[in-house]
């Protein structure tokens, strides 16, 4: 399909307060809020940590805020054409998804620049976004109908080509995310008959396997040979499905309760931050155990943790980005090791030479 570029935005100033509370919210420690950013642009639909700054998503005010890279202070304003529903950032771009009355579209913000650089119209219905490794490709997942594709952006060669995924009744794509060598897309499916996870070839843009998983999918992350499912009904509400490619089946659920709406992996792939109602949900990805809950002055709507895992920021309903820092998993396990008690040897056995 052919893609036209257009670039459009301008960057508009803004003035943002910072409140610095330093406030425990935890019983454990190792999570510790640092201080609020009030954004004012309305409720936060979405939120990314790049190298250049934490892009934030304002789709009641048709733009996007950037923060410094240490989360501390905002740059700019940056206006996209329509509300923004997703963000995505890489090294020293944004990737933003927009809906308008005439059409959906993603955008390119330049971090350093703070402007819009690019737009791409992708016609209808976004749902889901996603990006390559290397920054050159952006899948969109798109519900028209009971129909459900991917667009593939390529932002070099500034075209879009299509992924058919099938059709069904109320069929929509939940989540999207890419391996890390770019070779593999898992995209989240969920219609009338229930839900299931697609692993398309990314070279050959055919669907390879679909594995059945029943609940209405939220969100999906990927972890060397692993997927990660979260899911949520009324009957059971949240819970997330662990998916073993080298079977492709479901080797573990965990129960959360709650109606959770996003999950995003740390850095080092250690912890599983949820967004629940009321809540951040933070679960043990060694364990399968939730070993902490995140709670802020408003309702939570995303979060995004810092390119090495020391912050997690917490968006809000109220148009507020909580920042707070997080103590290194291994030191924390290692501190955990530390204390337990002290496990009795008996004395080692002197050895006598072997005789040849």
């Amino acid at each position: 399909m052919a893609n036209f570029l257009m670039p459009v935005g301008h960057t508009i100033s803004t003035d943002t307060r910072e409140t610095d509370d330093a406030l425990v919210d935890t019983a454990r420690n190792d999570v510790v809020i640092e201080r609020r950013i009030t954004v004012g642009r309305g409720p936060i639909g979405d939120i990314a940590a790049g190298d250049a700054g934490v892009v934030v998503a304002n789709f009641g005010s048709d733009s996007v805020s950037i923060l410094d890279p240490a989360g501390r202070a905002l740059g700019a304003d940056v206006s996209v054409e329509g509300e923004p529903t997703a963000v995505i950032a890489t090294r020293d771009r944004a990737f933003v998804a927009t809906a308008s009355a005439s059409h959906d579209a993603v955008s390119v913000i330049d971090l350093e620049t703070r402007s819009v650089v690019a737009t791409f119209p992708v016609a209808f219905g976004v749902t889901a976004l996603a990006v390559s490794p290397d920054g050159k490709r952006v899948y969109a997942g798109r519900t028209l109908g009971d129909r459900v594709d991917i667009a593939v952006i390529d932002v070099v060669a500034e075209r879009v080509g299509t992924i058919d995924i099938g059709h069904g009744p109320a069929a929509a794509i939940d989540a999207l995310t890419v391996d890390p060598s770019g070779k593999r897309l898992f995209a989240a499916i969920t219609d009338a008959g229930g839900s299931r996870l697609a692993i398309v070839d990314a070279e050959t843009s055919r669907v390879q396997r679909v594995v059945a998983v029943g609940s209405p999918i939220r969100d999906i992350a990927h972890i060397d040979g692993t997927v990660y499912v979260l899911t949520s009904d009324r009957a059971v509400g949240g819970a997330v499905h662990v998916i073993e490619l080298s079977t492709n089946k479901v080797t573990d659920t965990v129960e959360i309760g709650g109606a959770p709406t996003q999950l995003v992996m740390s850095p080092d792939h250690a912890r599983a931050y949820i967004v629940d109602y009321d809540r951040v949900v933070v679960l043990c990805t060694l364990s399968l155990e939730v070993i902490d809950a995140l709670s802020v002055d408003a309702r939570p709507s995303c979060v995004a943790p810092g390119i090495d895992g020391s912050q997690l920021y917490v968006a809000d309903y109220s148009g507020t980005v909580n920042v707070f820092s997080v103590e290194s998993t291994m030191e924390m396990l290692y501190s955990q090791f530390l204390a337990t008690d002290p496990i009795a040897l008996s004395a080692p056995r002197s050895l006598q030479p072997v005789a040849v």
